[in-house]
């Protein structure tokens, strides 16, 4: 069960959801880098259960121990970087009737035609949304030493259901746009609750969030992920391009079910002069105008900002009797699933969007970085 990815800098994660620990290893972070643990911690906190009714009432502090890796002075060393994430408040129990019947929507089936009931099930084991704590774990990292670079990341919900949030203004490059786009950064960095611009439309998701909660139901979500600040010229054509690399990343999150950069599938209803980024020379540099690639061509940076979205179906675990077979027996069944399980995991996320965009990008900078001129 390979749980690995990325070229220069490798991350791996490990653990079930209700295992002693998750966690995961990251390998070729540079070396020199202070890790701000309490600022890594405050990142962690928003991908935390128990936030609120939108979000499973597990408890679980999401505290990251870094166990290898740093100096004594804190920074990385330039060995393998360890982070340990204790898991504290299992249910186990809960899930004593999916050992035989497979949740319909989740890997419990998958799980079981390839390990033959060997597989580890409470909780959805290494198929939860528990391990995206150790990514944002090595994400948080990453983003610290992207900071450092002038690289910035901010991601928030673009949409629940048919609520949709303001997008971000990374569609155009113009300078306005640029300054109203790092304005729109600002906003969702300032310590928010629920990560949306427009606080009516968050307002409007948990409606509709708790909607299906009180309906014993789920609904899916849109994530929209931007980056500023990469330079031109970062990333491989073919198959480790910029949109390889946080695809990769992205589709390792459980219940994401589609990737789009740019203007995405609304591109192919346009006409090349509409799609087309131009160009001009800003204060000595070519500049796309428009931003309609997402940041990138041929798999190479264009200096425009990275823009994706993630879409997340509802989440599969609801507590409305489903059509299903009992895999011991060999005949159907109906399943009642227990437990605790988010309404809608688009919501948390949010980090994990900005977690494996910073990861595949610093890993294009340290794998493809702009060459020198001659």
């Amino acid at each position: 069960m390979p749980s690995t990815f990325g070229n220069a800098l490798r991350v791996t994660v490990f653990g079930q959801s209700h295992s002693q620990a998750v966690g995961c290893v990251v390998e070729g972070l540079p070396s020199g880098h202070v890790v701000d643990t309490e600022a890594l911690g405050r990142f962690m906190a928003r991908r935390a259960p128990g936030q609120g009714p939108w979000t499973t009432p597990r408890k679980e502090a999401d505290l990251p121990r870094i166990v290898s890796g740093l100096n004594p002075g804190g920074a990385t060393c330039g060995a393998p970087l360890a982070v340990v994430i204790e898991n504290t408040n299992t249910r186990s129990r809960d899930y004593d009737n999916l050992m035989a019947v497979p949740r319909p929507g989740h890997a419990d089936y998958t799980a079981w035609a390839k390990w033959h009931g060997n597989q580890d099930v409470p909780g959805g084991g290494h198929f939860s949304g528990r391990l995206t704590a150790p990514l944002c774990a090595a994400g948080g990292i990453a983003l610290q030493i992207l900071a450092g670079h002038g690289v910035r990341v901010g991601a928030h919900l673009l949409s629940v259901a048919d609520v949709r949030d303001e997008p971000l203004c990374a569609l155009d490059n113009a300078p306005a746009s640029r300054a109203r786009l790092e304005s729109q950064l600002d906003a969702l960095a300032d310590g928010r609750t629920f990560p949306t611009i427009d606080a009516a439309a968050g307002k409007a998701m948990l409606a509709a969030i708790d909607d299906a909660r009180r309906e014993l139901d789920s609904v899916g979500g849109v994530v929209e992920c931007v980056a500023t600040g990469m330079p031109a010229g970062v990333g491989s054509p073919m198959f480790d391009g910029i949109e390889n690399l946080i695809a990769r990343a992205a589709f390792g999150v459980p219940a994401v079910k589609g990737v789009e950069f740019g203007r995405g599938f609304e591109a192919a209803r346009l006409r090349g002069s509409e799609d087309n980024d131009p160009y001009r020379m800003v204060d000595g540099a070519v500049t796309p105008v428009t931003n309609n690639a997402g940041g990138a061509l041929g798999g190479i940076t264009t200096g425009a900002p990275v823009l994706f979205r993630m879409a997340l179906k509802p989440t599969s675990s609801i507590s409305r009797p489903q059509e299903s077979v009992d895999l011991t027996s060999g005949s159907d069944a109906t399943l009642e699933v227990h437990g605790r399980h988010d309404p809608c995991v688009a919501t948390r996320a949010v980090p994990v969007a900005e977690a494996i965009c910073a990861l595949a990008l610093l890993d294009a900078l340290l794998s493809f970085p702009p060459e020198p001129q001659a």
